[in-house]
């Protein structure tokens, strides 16, 4: 699989491997299918990895790690997140985390930029994946602490990769306007944007790639199915969209470009798995995985062969412009 270096030397593989549903994302997955999802993509060739203390309540890391622990360290990048701060919730007993993972509710999340929540957070996960570095960290979703995130959370994570401890620094979210602040106003080396640079959403290309390509900052893209509505070779009436119902709107432009997709002998969830590597500044795709289906299913889209003309055909009727 083919890889792509970010300013700092780190070189991610162009698919990357979302840890989110190893904890336990709105249903449950056991220790082993875990494993094995892992193996899968490493044996694709899949050599970059996400996960953060969100997941499950640190049971995303804990998974990840151990399945991790037995690979060379220096043949993976592997990335976190700090900001949500996980302490012991004792009245949690009983209760199921009410975030979107399946896990008991004994731990709870607190927002927290500073140095020494940043620093608490970045042990914590350590710990938790059995490492002594990580490769990348992003704060995660600052959507309501940029003053927090963009000073004293930056600033930390600029003294940690002065240090050694982790490598490129960043900011991973579901929005595109912050992001690009964080590239123009701080010295980032990589942002995660989820769903905001798909074939239904280029919010992204307005601002955030273009100043990321002059800054030679690295772009990572998450959420290519937009929640699954881009997942299906067919749109379905009920799609999701965004983790919620998708506009009869956003339904009907997703079907439109299906068919285009179509008459060029090309899927819809092809060609949702490779549009933003179109773009220079777009390091990989990161797509969530469950399973070894789940991992084979992304590769081999990854791989499907799609002609150029098909791109151009999009951009030509105004569906999906050409970022390249």
């Amino acid at each position: 699989m083919r890889h792509r270096a970010l300013r700092t030397g780190e070189s991610l593989t162009e698919i990357g491997f979302g840890a989110a549903q190893l904890g336990n994302l709105f249903r449950e997955t056991d220790d082993a299918t875990s494993q094995a999802a892992v193996d899968t993509a490493w044996d694709a060739g899949i050599r970059y990895f996400d996960t953060a203390p969100h997941y499950g309540l640190g049971l995303s890391e804990r998974r990840l790690g151990h399945a991790l622990h037995a690979r060379p360290r220096t043949e993976y990048v592997l990335s976190t997140k700090v900001g949500r701060l996980l302490e012991p919730d004792p009245s949690g007993s009983g209760r199921q985390d009410d975030e979107g993972f399946v896990v008991p509710a004994t731990l709870r999340r607190r927002w927290d930029f500073s140095r020494d929540g940043i620093l608490r957070s970045l042990e914590g996960s350590l710990e938790r994946l059995g490492l002594d570095r990580v490769d990348v960290v992003y704060l995660h979703d600052p959507d309501e602490h940029w003053d927090a995130a963009s000073t004293t959370g930056v600033d930390t994570l600029v003294e940690l990769r002065d240090q050694g401890v982790v490598g490129a620094i960043g900011a991973g979210m579901n929005q595109a306007a912050m992001l690009t602040e964080f590239v123009r106003r701080t010295d980032v080396d990589v942002v995660m944007v989820a769903g905001r640079l798909t074939l239904v959403d280029q919010t992204a290309l307005q601002e955030l790639l273009p100043l990321a390509l002059e800054r030679g900052v690295s772009v990572v893209a998450a959420a290519a199915y937009n929640s699954g509505l881009l997942s299906s070779a067919v749109v379905p009436d009920d799609a999701v969209f965004d983790y919620g119902p998708a506009p009869a709107s956003v339904v009907q432009r997703a079907r439109a470009v299906a068919r285009v997709c179509d008459r060029h002998g090309v899927t819809l969830p092809d060609a949702a798995v490779q549009y933003a590597l179109r773009h220079p500044a777009v390091a990989s795709v990161v797509l969530g995985c469950r399973t070894p289906d789940h991992v084979r299913s992304t590769v081999s889209r990854a791989a499907t062969e799609i002609p150029e003309e098909m791109w151009r055909e999009l951009d030509d009727e105004g569906l999906v412009p050409d970022p390249r």
